[in-house]
């Protein structure tokens, strides 16, 4: 356990304060429907060249990396898994959104949710996370967990809560810089200053 007070990192290290939460699925409503227009396709193993540039331009800006650290035969082997979903929105300009729930353990997770900038703010977010929550249901899974941290989206706590996730835990996680090694381009993530050696 730490000790109260400050942590100093090395340079190059980073520390993300990141909070869990669980939607209990009792009541859940009716999935939303997605505007016109959009339509949700499963993304199988074979396209992770598609995955990887979406999950990039969404994920960028608030410091996704996990699955690009996945070498090619892992992240193909992770989307043909049958109890993990992984699903592309498209618009009419091409891919826009990410949703991914992972069965594979004995509580799902809604891995990750996101969204193209131009689409925020516009319910888009609210309906694939519905449809989530639904999808968990139908499966009969008791709740649904979902974490998000500091790095994420100022709105993104708020957004869980709102769509009935109750926070559970809170964690501390340590690890290199992901930009340093060029996994992310070195202006990603502006939020988060960039410190060297």
């Amino acid at each position: 356990m730490l000790s109260d007070g400050y942590h100093f990192l090395p340079p190059g290290r980073l520390a993300v304060f990141t909070m869990f939460l669980r939607h209990p699925l009792r009541n859940v409503p009716q999935a939303a429907s997605l505007p016109d227009g959009f339509r949700l396709e499963r993304i199988s193993g074979k396209e992770i060249m598609r995955y990887r540039l979406l999950f990039r331009a969404i994920g960028q800006d608030w410091l996704w990396f996990g699955r690009l650290k996945l070498d090619d035969a892992a992240l193909e082997s992770l989307l043909s898994h049958a109890d993990h979903e992984a699903m592309i929105l498209v618009d009419r300009q091409g891919d826009c959104g990410l949703v991914e729930i992972d069965f594979r353990e004995n509580e799902p997770e809604l891995a990750y949710l996101g969204l193209l900038p131009r689409l925020i703010g516009r319910g888009v977010g609210r309906a694939l996370a519905q449809g989530a929550l639904a999808r968990a249901n139908a499966r009969g899974a008791p709740s649904l967990m979902v974490h998000t941290c500091n790095f994420d989206a100022p709105g993104a706590l708020g957004f869980y809560r709102s769509i009935g996730f109750l926070p559970f835990a809170n964690a501390l996680e340590f690890f290199p810089d992901p930009r340093l090694d060029g996994t992310l381009p070195r202006d990603a993530a502006a939020h988060v200053p960039l410190i060297e050696e």
